[in-house]
């Protein structure tokens, strides 16, 4: 509820999931007991067979085996890990091999890295295009590789957009990549839970997840590894995690991540048909209501819980607080660069104009969400756009 009693409706589920009774109960049933997963007595033992039993868990639902599952503290760290290993271990091979292939549209766990990697470690960035819906085409990357395979380091392509929530083809990248010998990393943070992820059937040789992005605790994730991958540690310590990652485990987390995981795969098919419909209904409520609305992104090959508009005239950052005074929560893009006037590097890759970055909204639906939350937004965009666009005009004027 807000302050003045209004209830709120919650719709920045990208940024971040209510946890799930399960989780927390699974989460919960743990926290009071002491044990050291890395200890060899009694408490320390049971410990680690909560985590092991986790990894299994986990494993089982994502298509891996459990020696691929490697925990790390989100998908944060599970990018840096992925990016910054893959780079070491690849040039310890060959030092000729300095190139980075990646798209404009990853999220800044990414991106920061792959840029940090080219300022200190001198990678060379190749910025993979694309196209007005933020699809990369399996083509360019063959182009990209083929110009020289021999000094490319990796391939890092998320399985679907945080923004926009266009999916790519990852399956097919990682194909081509085979036949060149070449890694592939994806982020799959957003997709899990929302469509169909199989780390074996994706073919790729790492692949990111996180626990709060679908009904999970904060600060537990995994990078799944495979088995015959070098990475390089990023983090060193006790050995934990098959000596790529040390820390000691957080065992409540992963209890309830690995019930969060179980819970979305299994749901995933009926989930994602119920978000399919409210995200339908509430695209087709605006974009018939208000003039010059416009879906963003592939307005097929997507998440289902994703809506991302744009709206004339109108800047983003207006139109969120207008909402979020009417107990109406979205977002402007990533919540992890929030707070930053400028428009999104994920629609400018895309080829947007600049007003139309800066004018846009994204709506994310999860398992809390209801036709009431979807009707709250119809009822309130109308007024909103408007007092947003005459606020704009007024600004103009006045710098005018």
């Amino acid at each position: 509820m807000t302050s003045s009693g209004r209830r709120t409706v919650y719709l920045d589920h990208a940024a971040t999931t209510p946890m799930l009774s399960v989780a927390i109960e699974a989460m919960a049933a743990h926290l009071g007991r002491t044990g050291n997963a890395s200890s060899l007595h009694g408490s320390g033992r049971a410990a680690r067979r909560t985590v092991e039993e986790s990894r299994e868990t986990i494993a089982e639902a994502l298509g891996a085996q459990p020696s691929e599952v490697v925990f790390t503290s989100g998908g944060t760290e599970a990018d840096n890990l992925a990016l910054k290993g893959l780079w070491w271990a690849r040039l310890a091979e060959d030092p000729r091999r300095r190139r980075i292939l990646l798209s404009g549209i990853e999220h800044h766990a990414v991106l920061d890295s792959a840029v940090w990697l080219a300022s200190h470690e001198g990678a060379e960035l190749e910025w993979l295009p694309v196209d007005e819906l933020g699809r990369v085409r399996p083509d360019d990357v063959r182009r990209a590789i083929e110009a020289d395979p021999a000094i490319v380091s990796f391939i890092t392509v998320m399985l679907a957009n945080n923004e926009v929530g266009t999916l790519q083809p990852v399956q097919e990248i990682a194909a081509l990549a085979k036949e060149f010998a070449i890694p592939v990393h994806t982020d799959a943070v957003q997709a899990v839970g929302q469509v169909p992820v199989d780390f074996a059937e994706l073919g790729v040789d790492a692949m990111t997840v996180t626990g709060h992005k679908l009904g999970g605790p904060y600060g537990i994730g995994a990078l799944l590894v495979r088995k015959e991958t070098k990475l390089v540690p990023i983090v060193h310590g006790g050995g934990q995690e098959r000596d790529v990652r040390s820390g000691t485990l957080d065992t409540p987390a992963t209890a309830g991540f690995a019930v969060a995981v179980e819970h979305a795969i299994k749901h995933q098919a009926e989930h994602g048909q119920r978000l399919t419909e409210l995200r339908d209904a509430l695209v087709e409520g605006i974009t018939s209501t208000i003039p010059g609305a416009l879906l963003s992104g592939d307005p097929v090959g997507r998440l289902p819980g994703n809506a991302h508009l744009s709206f004339k005239d109108c800047e983003g950052d207006s139109l969120l607080l207008l909402l979020d005074a009417r107990g109406i929560e979205v977002s402007t893009g990533s919540a992890c660069n929030a707070g930053v006037a400028e428009p999104s590097h994920v629609l400018l890759a895309m080829g947007y104009p600049d007003q139309r970055a800066r004018g846009s909204l994204r709506f994310t639906l999860g398992h809390t969400s209801t036709r009431a939350d979807v009707d709250a937004v119809l009822d309130n965009i109308g007024p909103v756009v408007e007092r947003a666009m005459s606020a704009g005009l007024q600004n103009v004027g006045r710098n005018n």
